[in-house]
């Protein structure tokens, strides 16, 4: 798989920098990894990271650029004693930047990370609370996919309708029971949940099958689904 030979790139170009651990995360550590359509999610912890630790990283990067599916690989880079709350550096989008250590992200690597070197997650990273967990994802729905409802532009792009309507029945699935579910599940579920079948079949589409012509009014249907499904959701919290 060329998953496997782009990880196997990644760690040999690592190991020059001693990582203490490397984990999968998300779809690829979950089982639910479709390749070329999903992202490799990987958090990293390095010994420190310092100034001339992130033009090495930038510089490692950057030279994966000419692998299969390296668009896709996404990495944060913590050390032993990070507060997760902080924003961390973070390969993403092609790109550096800082970004924090989500609730949902720490449940994953206790649940499932898949450890790709070193020690495995329960050793470096304290255990979520439940009730942590679902206070994040509430304020996700809240604060963040809420008012992107309101931008009408975005909705015409297929990442927005996946991830909005997929986060939201995930969401669901962790306030009213207290655990975390694939996207796959999540799209089995969105249906009895009151979304829009003929966009959820859209969405499986680009996802598991061959994709079919886009849902003339997608962007309405999801943003005429969402708005109530989120406040509700969040009323009921």
């Amino acid at each position: 798989m060329q998953t496997d030979a782009l990880l196997d790139r990644f760690l040999a170009d690592l190991a020059p920098l001693a990582p203490v651990a490397v984990w999968a995360h998300g779809s690829l550590a979950g089982g639910d990894y479709q390749e070329g359509r999903s992202d490799l999610d990987l958090i990293a912890v390095l010994p420190s990271v310092t100034p001339r630790t992130v033009w090495r990283l930038a510089k490692l990067h950057a030279r994966l650029r000419a692998e299969p599916l390296s668009a896709q690989l996404h990495c944060t880079y913590l050390t032993p004693s990070a507060d997760l709350d902080r924003r961390h550096l973070t390969w993403a989008h092609e790109e550096l930047f800082r970004r924090p250590v989500s609730p949902v992200t720490r449940r994953e690597l206790h649940s499932f990370g898949r450890v790709l070197h070193g020690k495995p997650p329960a050793d470096l990273l304290e255990p979520v609370p439940d009730r942590e967990l679902t206070d994040f994802v509430i304020r996700d729905q809240r604060d963040f996919w809420r008012p992107a409802l309101d931008n009408a532009a975005l909705w015409h792009r297929d990442v927005w309708v996946d991830l909005g309507l997929l986060t939201f029945a995930r969401a669901t699935v962790t306030v009213r029971e207290g655990r975390l579910i694939s996207k796959r599940e999540a799209l089995d579920l969105l249906p009895r949940l009151g979304a829009p079948e003929e966009v959820v079949a859209d969405v499986r589409g680009r996802r598991y099958g061959t994709p079919g012509p886009a849902v003339a009014n997608r962007a309405e249907l999801t943003r005429g689904y969402l708005g109530p499904a989120i406040d509700e959701l969040v009323a009921a919290y």
